[in-house]
Parts: structure tokens; sequence; C-alpha cells
């Protein structure tokens, strides 16, 4: 195409004629941008396939509506917070686009005048190119008022949408702070009940007697309605109530234990004014660690072998008595639960029953308390030990496994194998070995799952008494009450 001058001289100067093979190529006018060189190059058509600005807004407001059902006050106004967000974000940009649609119309504007400047100046087919160009530009210009009509609606909706969302903003918050205060109001009833609870037992330990059963049982309907709250709102401070309700059953032990021993002082006077011999005695430290065994001091007690033997502890309340299950051998070995509790064996031979009793509670072992601290400045621990029996049966090898007590599981490994790995749960059971036998006080009974245990053997009584404590401990931190069949009660 021929270069035309767009500056005007003389009618004696000859106009440069335009090529009449000058077509349009498109029914729209062409985008032009400069190049290097001032080289004019089109631009290239940005395919748009994002979805219009109505049918964004629309579905945003669909999936609020039909997330406020099941969202939580809080969630629901970080929501509003983010799409507000949103909102202004779209605001700015329906600004800048009016921006560009304002200089999009001047451009139009020059560009027609420079059209009608050279229509005046063309004759024959090139005018009427021209005047096309110009009914071009002239519908394009209709196409961008267009555009603009939908710009200030879709920006009306935009300060529609915002003012919305501000004030759903607003009332999700006021949501959120009056179910704070609710919470509040029932942590603080909560801890008014927890109060009264502590002045009944203190009342109760006071005046023990029978005729306050029916006291017992709504301080206990109260216990219990306060751990459903505070298991809503502060659990751990049910666990602080937990182990405040441990210390008044300790104490009640302590002197359950001072009547047993009275008790059986009593017995063995009655004993010796009868002139009864005695045929069998307990021998061992009635210490956590030892070994305690029965053994016959008289020429007529019946070979232990040829009796039925069962272990017992006496309960708390001195009312009767718990067996311990497993224990039917003539050699057992306190383990921690047993701190502070009275043992008793009761030995059946010629259908006669012979019980003995220890002259005391179990003590704690001296060195147990520092040994466990040491152990629970590390958030897990592995102790070396032999398999000696698995799923009741023995266990070939000797070799050595580990044992790790974790704060979630417990795990038993040799190398990169692992024998068991389970978490802490109510089917575990996990305490001291039952069966007799001169490594009992190194022995430990651990059943990971329903048809899978273990009967493991420590190096030392420490280790076997520590690794006890520390995995009860991480257990009841799990709300877990991790002992041997049917010691869940004396937790």
């Amino acid at each position: 195409m021929t270069r035309i001058s767009p500056e005007f001289g003389d009618e004696g100067e000859g106009v440069w004629s335009v090529s009449s093979d000058v077509s349009f190529q498109s029914i729209q006018f062409p985008k032009y941008r400069l190049g290097p060189d001032n080289q004019i190059l089109e631009e290239v058509k940005e395919d748009n396939k994002g979805p219009p600005l109505k049918e964004v807004v629309a579905e945003e407001i669909n999936q609020l509506s039909e997330q406020h059902k099941r969202l939580s006050v809080r969630d629901l106004a970080s929501k509003f917070d983010k799409n507000l967000a949103a909102a202004a974000k779209l605001s700015e940009e329906a600004k800048l686009r009016e921006v560009a649609s304002l200089e999009g119309h001047v451009l139009l504007k020059k560009l027609r005048d420079a059209l009608e400047c050279l229509k005046g100046r063309l004759a024959g087919q090139n005018k009427d190119d021209v005047e096309k160009a110009i009914s071009m530009v002239e519908a394009l210009a209709v196409k961008l008022t267009q555009k603009e009509g939908e710009l200030i609606q879709e920006k009306f909706e935009v300060k529609k949408l915002v003012n919305f969302l501000k004030q759903a903003s607003e009332d999700a918050k006021k949501l959120v702070n009056q179910e704070k205060s609710f919470a509040c109001a029932e942590i603080e009833s909560a801890r008014a009940v927890v109060q009264r609870i502590g002045e009944a037992l203190e009342e109760q330990e006071r005046n023990q007697s029978s005729g306050k059963q029916q006291e017992l049982e709504e301080l206990i309907e109260e216990v219990q309605e306060a751990r459903r709250i505070k298991l809503k709102h502060q659990p751990m401070k049910v666990m602080d109530m937990e182990h405040e309700l441990r210390e008044l059953r300790l104490q009640i032990r302590e002197k359950c234990t001072i009547s047993v021993n009275l008790q059986n002082e009593l017995a063995m006077m009655k004993k010796v004014d009868e002139n009864i011999p005695r045929l069998y005695e307990l021998n061992g430290s009635e210490t956590l660690g030892s070994i305690l065994r029965i053994q016959p001091c008289s020429e007529k007690a019946t070979e232990l072998a040829k009796c039925s033997i069962q272990w017992y502890r006496l309960s708390s309340q001195c009312s009767r008595r718990e067996p311990i299950l497993g224990a039917h051998k003539c050699v057992y070995a306190p383990e921690p639960i047993d701190v502070g509790r009275v043992l008793q064996a009761d030995i059946v031979a010629n259908g006669q029953k012979i019980w003995i009793t220890t002259h005391g509670p179990i003590a704690q072992a001296i060195d147990l308390g520092s040994y466990v601290e040491t152990l629970l400045r590390k958030p897990n621990h592995d102790f070396s030990v032999v398999i000696s029996q698995m799923n009741g049966r023995n266990y070939s090898s000797q070799s050595a496994h580990l044992f790790h007590i974790g704060k979630t599981r417990i795990k038993l490994s040799r190398g990169w194998i692992t024998k068991a790995r389970e978490s802490y749960s109510k089917s575990m059971q996990l305490c001291g070995f039952r069966g007799g036998g001169n490594l009992a006080g190194k022995s430990l009974f651990w059943q990971a799952r329903k048809g899978q245990s273990f009967v493991l053997v420590f190096g030392s009584e420490q280790e076997r008494n520590g690794a006890l404590i520390l995995a009860r401990k991480y257990a009841l931190d799990c709300n877990v009450l991790l002992a041997g069949p049917d010691d869940d009660a004396l937790l």
C-alpha cells in the first residue's frame, strides 16, 4: 500500500493515489502496537476463556449460601473476610478497566478524525474504502459504549456485593463474640461445680457413715456432668480433677493399710494364744523390685506343688479382695501398681485354706523416682529386652530386641524387622509378669492387641518398673488407662 502524506498543500501539488488492491480482511478494526524500529505489529488476540464477572459473583453467592449451614461461625467469618478482599480487588480492576475504556474512546475519536480528513482528499474506490473504515470505527465505538454500560452494571453489582459482605462479616463477628461469651459462662459454671465437689468430698472424709450413700451418688452425677462440660472446653482441667480424685483415693488406701495391719496383728495374736502352728510364710523384701516367695515353715506343711495358690490385693475400701489374674505360683514380683497396697496369698491344700499376708504395704524402690524423671526428659526411650514368650508359647530365640516406648505408641523390633507396633488403646494391656520364676522381677507382660501378646525380660528390675511407669504415663496423656487384666479400677 502506498504511503499517504498527512500534510495539506496547494491544489497544484499531486495527490498520491491509494492502490485499488486495498481490502479489509476483518469486519473489526484491528489493534496495532509499535515494535522495534517503529515497526507496526498487530496485537495477538488473547482468548478470554475466563467466565464473566456476573457468573463469578453468582457462583460465589451460591457457594456461600450452601456452606452457611455446615461451616462454623469462625470459619464463616473468615470466609466473609476473604470474599470481601476479593470483592475489593474486583472493584479495583473495574476502575482500571474504566480508565482503559476512556483511553479507547479518545483513540477512536482521533482515528475517526484522521479518516474524515483522508476521505476529503480521496475519490473513487479509495473513498468508498475509507467510508467503510469510518463505519467500522463508529461500530467499534458503539460496542465500546455497550461494554461501558456493562462495566457500570458490573461495578454496581460489585459495590452491592461489597456492602453485603461487610454486613455479613460484622454479623459473623457478633456471632463469634456471642459463642465465646456462652463458652466462658459454661466454663465458670463448671468451675463452680468442681469447687462444690471438692467441698463435698472434704465433708465426706470428715463424716464417714453409711447414711451418706445417697449424697455420694448425687456427687458422682455432678462429677460426670462436670467432666462432660469440661471435655468440651478445657480437657486439661478434667485431668487435673482426676489427679485430685486419685490423691483422695491414696489417702483412703493409706487408712485401709493401717486397718489391715491392725487386723493382721490381731490375727497373729489369736494364733499365738490358740497355739496354732504356722505352716507357710512369705520371704523377700516387701519393696518394689523384689520377689515374694511362699515357703513352708513346718514339717506338717503340704508341698507347694500340690497346692493351689491365688494372690490378692486388698481393696482400697477394705471390704473385699481383688484377685490378681494369672498369679497362681508361689513366686510373685510386685509391680508399680502394687505400691501402697497389702498383698495376700491363699493356699488351699487337702481341703484346708490358709492365707498369709505381707506385714505392711509394698514400698516404693529407693532410686526408681529419679530414674523415671531421667526417662521423662526424652520424648521416647528404647529398652533392650529378650522375648521369653510370644502368644503364650515359649520363644526359642534369645536375641536382643528393642522395646520402644513413645508418647503415642509402643513398638517391639529387632533391627529393621518390627514384631509389633501399636498405638495406645483400650485393648492394649501392660503389667508385670505373673507366671512366677526367678526372672519375674525383670519380666513384664504386653498385649499389643487381641491375639498378640509377649513376655519380655529386661536387664534389671529398675528398667522393668521404669518402663511400666513410663508407658502408663504416656497412655494416660492419651486418655487411656494402661494396666493388666481387670486392673483398670486400680489406676
